[in-house]
């Protein structure tokens, strides 16, 4: 049955997923769903050529497959204009890797950092994994905002070397400011396969807290995505 876990709560359909709102720290909504379907037999048959493809309509529907990979593709659809429906605009992403952020070493800004996604007009990130390795999400007890801490917060002073009152302009310019450290003995919640995520992201005068998540730092296995 749906219920409360800390900062998660849990739904029964898409229709609760998107009404529910955040409060607080209560700030990631999960519909919980088990899929029928063969999405490896998807993954391998749409034989990639870059490290994150974003897969149309077309290709899906072009490719000859099982009768579990038909009903894998047709919960693809279904999920596709479900979102379309509700006025997202949806991608299905085939990912091997993302890019990494080498920009700053000592504090990379890539998603495999945990971070919160910012939006002025507070939508939510909604995502699916149907195969790989899922992303990752932490309570905001169990992170503190690494701008906060004084030795990471006095290195990225020097890298400025500017006047004090364009200091915090700075972190939120090249996104300092999105990226959390994990607090010792915290245990990041993995998403899962199959489940819809409604995660909150920072926006101003919001009455909830940002949802803290990052993406899988496993590369080299393919992982088959929805995301809006």
């Amino acid at each position: 049955m749906p219920g409360v876990d800390r900062f998660i709560s849990y739904v029964s359909s898409f229709e609760e997923l998107i009404a529910k709102p955040f409060a607080g720290q209560m700030n990631a909504h999960c519909w919980t769903r088990e899929l029928a379907g063969d999405f490896a037999e998807i993954v391998r048959k749409l034989r990639p050529t870059e490290n994150l493809q974003v897969l149309e309509k077309e290709e899906l529907l072009a490719l000859a497959l099982s009768e579990e990979g038909k009903i894998a593709r047709q919960i693809l659809l279904n999920d596709l204009q479900l979102l379309q429906d509700y006025g997202a605009m949806p991608t299905l992403n085939l990912i091997q890797c993302y890019d990494r952020d080498d920009s700053f070493p000592f504090f990379p800004t890539d998603v495999y950092s945990f971070h919160v996604d910012y939006s002025p007009l507070a939508l939510p990130t909604i995502l699916c994994t149907y195969y790989g390795k899922p992303s990752e999400i932490l309570a905001q007890e169990d992170a503190q905002q690494k701008v906060l801490i004084p030795e990471i917060r006095e290195a990225l002073f020097k890298l400025y070397n500017g006047p004090a009152e364009g200091f915090e302009a700075f972190l939120v310019e090249h996104f300092f400011n999105l990226h959390y450290q994990v607090k010792q003995g915290a245990k990041p919640v993995s998403l899962g396969l199959a489940n819809m995520w409604s995660l909150a992201v920072a926006s101003p005068n919001a009455a909830y807290l940002p949802c803290i998540h990052r993406a899988p730092e496993e590369e080299g296995v393919w992982r088959l995505m929805l995301i809006c």
